[in-house]
């Protein structure tokens, strides 16, 4: 059953990197539009694919949440003992980000309206940064059982370059999801804009994980041999095919299997580095069965991740398909004079 939650774990973390990635990066490329004229149009895309999906993809954080502080609370305490600082910001940044995000677009001043969106771009670089930062301090080993919270836990060299990668990632799969947005938003001049973005983010990706690699190899030496073998090498080989076919249907058409492959090759750099940690929770310290909970509980979160599968996941697939369809697009004022106009037409002839 350990193992088991492990692997739910592992998952929803994927699912929250995908998802929330993407949020993530659509972010980064509003604090890279340039001034107010320039940027207008990129924002106004974002904006409106932004706006119906934002909120639901942080139930895999909290999912992710209930995982290991449910099932696995040694690795719970052991990581927010150590990262507390990290994830502290990352923890403040996504609660700016989602302010900024939802202020931005009530506010009737322009100041108002540069401050919150400035708040929204800033949040969404610092949040996945430190996210990414944690994850590394953690694949390097250097958080055990009983480690207090220290610089060096979070700032080395694993931890700077996962930080990285998780930033460059995140405008990879922005950038591809809004490569498609601009032609389901029947925006050709948007088209082009973020394809570029999205093959730079691309190449500068591959760059980071080469480095990465190398890092690794010296600093995180455990994880390093599971990324160079074994299941972590096919998923790590997998991702990267993924990754490659992304950049070439970017060139030929984006669209819908652009967005599938993209998904695909973050999803399986994940699964990567899960794999490339196994047995270990925390590298050469924790194994899954010395982390886990009682077994009763593991047996009823077991039963509750059941329940989420069968409930949550469907609406939330629903929602994503709705989205891609574009029935949740935010009502303009012309729907709304026209829906007025028709109410008072039938008031009149009553």
């Amino acid at each position: 059953m350990a193992d088991l939650m492990a692997v739910v774990l592992l998952l929803a973390v994927t699912a929250y990197t995908c998802a929330g990635g993407t949020d993530y990066g659509a972010g980064f490329w509003d604090l890279t539009a340039g001034d107010a004229e320039r940027g207008k149009r990129p924002r106004w895309l974002i904006d409106h694919a932004m706006a119906p999906v934002w909120e639901v993809n942080n139930v895999w954080l909290i999912f992710v949440f209930v995982i290991m502080w449910t099932g696995f609370p040694t690795l719970f305490q052991a990581v927010f003992s150590a990262m507390w600082l990290p994830l502290a910001l990352a923890a403040v940044g996504l609660v700016l980000r989602g302010a900024g995000f939802a202020f931005r677009k009530v506010a009737r001043r322009l100041a108002e309206r540069r401050l919150y969106g400035a708040v929204f771009a800033c949040a969404s670089l610092v949040t996945p940064f430190f996210l990414g930062a944690a994850v590394g301090g953690v694949a390097s080993g250097r958080v055990k059982l009983g480690t207090e919270a220290s610089a060096d836990a979070w700032s080395n060299p694993t931890s700077v370059m996962f930080g990285l990668i998780a930033v460059a990632a995140t405008a990879f799969l922005g950038a591809v999801f809004l490569t498609g947005d601009a032609r389901r938003f029947d925006a050709p001049d948007l088209i082009g804009y973020f394809r570029r973005r999205g093959l730079v983010s691309f190449a500068v990706l591959v760059v980071l994980v080469v480095i990465t690699l190398f890092v690794t190899r010296e600093d995180a030496p455990h994880v390093w041999h599971g990324l160079t073998r074994g299941v972590g090498l096919a998923f790590g080989i997998a991702g990267a095919v993924a990754a490659l076919i992304t950049a070439w249907l970017l060139v030929r058409r984006p669209g819908g299997w652009a967005r599938a492959s993209a998904v695909g090759a973050i999803a399986c750099a994940v699964l990567a580095w899960g794999m490339a940690q196994r047995p270990y929770l925390l590298p050469t310290s924790l194994t899954v069965a010395e982390g886990a909970g009682a077994s009763a509980t593991l047996t009823w979160l077991a039963f509750v991740t059941l329940v989420a599968l069968v409930i949550v996941v469907p609406a939330v697939v629903f929602l994503y398909w709705l989205d891609t369809r574009g029935d949740l697009e935010e009502l303009s004022e012309a729907d709304l004079r026209r829906g007025g106009e028709s109410q008072g037409g039938r008031a009149g002839t009553t």
